[in-house]
């Protein structure tokens, strides 16, 4: 079976401005990298639908919809607060990537793909319930979650965050759900100031804050040590991945030490795993990742874990 990988066009329509670090080069020189690496065959294209406001509703209160929608411009650009922009185009966007992440839990459930991935913007795990934040309208990983429980069925769900930053909307959402764990490696101290109390908040939330300077090799040890273990202990029914690639060495907005051959390690562990505990049952959602280059490698490295390949 190919990898699916679910995009959209409204995706690059969303448009924060100018000197914005989640500009829409991000996903171009990703889908351009997809597109032509050494396994491209091995990848399906998807287009991903417009999520629902049932779908948004799962992981958000009536409110912050409602709100997302009235603030939506027609035109120019408007600030919810210093790092979260809309565009005319911002909605469609979002909704794009709720709509990726559910459909890619469909397919995996359904058993269509090897693995799926959702290359989208703007990026989630930031988004609280009732509250945009950190380049973030919705939490795309957390209504996959509640999709995936409530529409299929599937009662452990288990969610990676590796994005450089930690995930609050994600934690905070989850906070009350032992059936869903959370895992989180993050640089510590950093935004948004969360994720620092403890290795392990709860039974069902594992937070692994990283000095800065922190290089690949000590990242597997701490993976391995307690990422794994905790993913195989919870005996997921499907893994979702907050895939940042922001704690490459390379990304201007932070200051740990993966290379691209990293995360085809972290994409690997995570393979191995799902195929362990739940069928291979992985959707991988886009979160940060700043330097274009960097970001486009370490999705083809990542990915190609998922495609039976080497790393690149």
């Amino acid at each position: 079976m190919s990898v699916a990988v679910f995009h959209h066009a409204d995706c690059l329509a969303h448009d924060p401005g100018a000197g914005h670090p989640e500009s829409p080069a991000r996903l171009s020189s990703v889908l351009s990298a997809l597109e032509t690496c050494t396994f491209a065959e091995r990848l399906t294209f998807v287009e991903a639908p417009l999520g629902t406001r049932e779908q948004v509703l799962l992981a958000h209160s009536e409110t912050h919809l409602r709100d997302i929608e009235a603030n939506a411009p027609a035109r120019s650009r408007i600030a919810l607060d210093p790092d979260t922009i809309m565009s005319p185009r911002s909605l469609p966007a979002a909704l794009r990537a709720v709509g990726a992440a559910c459909a890619a839990v469909d397919g995996i459930v359904a058993g269509k793909y090897a693995a799926a991935f959702c290359a989208t913007r703007p990026p989630g795990h930031h988004a609280l319930s009732n509250r945009a934040m950190g380049f973030c309208l919705f939490n795309q990983i957390a209504v996959a979650a509640r999709h995936a429980r409530a529409r299929h069925g599937l009662e452990r769900v288990a969610i990676v965050d590796f994005d450089v930053h930690h995930g609050n909307g994600t934690e905070a959402i989850f906070a009350q759900e032992s059936d869903v764990l959370y895992v989180s490696t993050h640089q510590w101290p950093f935004y948004p100031g969360t994720g620092q109390a403890s290795r392990s908040v709860t039974e069902h939330i594992l937070n692994l804050p990283l000095e800065a300077g922190t290089d690949g090799t000590r990242y597997r040890e701490i993976f391995e040590h307690y990422v794994v273990p905790a993913l195989m202990a919870h005996e997921p029914d499907i893994i979702l991945v907050s895939a940042g690639f922001d704690a490459h060495r390379d990304d201007p907005l932070a200051n740990l030490g993966l290379t691209a051959a990293d995360y085809h390690w972290i994409g690997d562990r995570i393979a191995v795993v799902a195929q362990d505990s739940c069928e291979g049952r992985v959707v991988s959602v886009l979160e940060g990742g700043y330097n274009l280059e960097a970001l486009a490698e370490s999705c083809v490295n990542y990915l190609s874990a998922f495609a039976g390949q080497p790393g690149v």
